[in-house]
């Protein structure tokens, strides 16, 4: 009997996480936030590509970074996990594109969703912040050459994140 009883529970936290996961999408495609695009992947719910665009005046503006979210069986209680496909020179993104957030670790609370995480990404796009790096090498950059580490972000940015002019493309080499 106990064991069935573990089996509903299991089942039972199962729809629940899924039922979590569909209205967070549903709102985010009903209430989509600007310069952000998140859309499950058709055969697991629980992963989400990741679009979204370097904030205005900053080293990432007009460029489009490329995300993966995927949502841990054990969320909401556990944060999602997040990184950058796309390569961006950041002092808090490793090279693997791993991030380094605090909602996505110690100060993550089952209250926040994914728009929040997605929205604190923008920010952190907008406000990197060396004093607490994953990259320790940009961070030196960022605190003893601030113009430099721009420069690099901006050309990574251009490297990486926009994609050629169509009319530049057309005029060929």
């Amino acid at each position: 009997m106990l064991f069935h009883r573990n089996v509903f529970v299991l089942n039972f936290l199962f729809l629940q996480i899924v039922l979590s996961c569909l209205k967070e999408t549903q709102r985010l495609i009903a209430e989509p936030v600007a310069g952000i695009s998140a859309t499950p992947y058709q055969d697991n719910l629980r992963y989400f590509a990741v679009a979204i665009e370097g904030p205005t005046d900053s080293p990432y503006e007009r460029g489009v970074f490329q995300l993966e979210l995927f949502l841990p069986s054990d969320y909401p209680m556990a944060p999602p996990k997040v990184r950058f496909l796309t390569k961006i020179y950041h002092p808090n993104v490793d090279k693997l594109g791993r991030i380094c957030l605090d909602i996505l670790k110690d100060k993550w609370s089952p209250a926040l969703q994914i728009r929040t995480v997605l929205l604190s990404i923008q920010a952190l796009l907008s406000a990197p912040n060396p004093d607490d790096p994953l990259d320790n090498n940009v961070a030196e950059v960022w605190k003893s050459n601030e113009p430099e580490a721009l420069r690099r972000a901006r050309e990574f940015t251009e490297s990486f994140a926009m994609k050629p002019n169509a009319a530049e493309t057309a005029k060929g080499p």
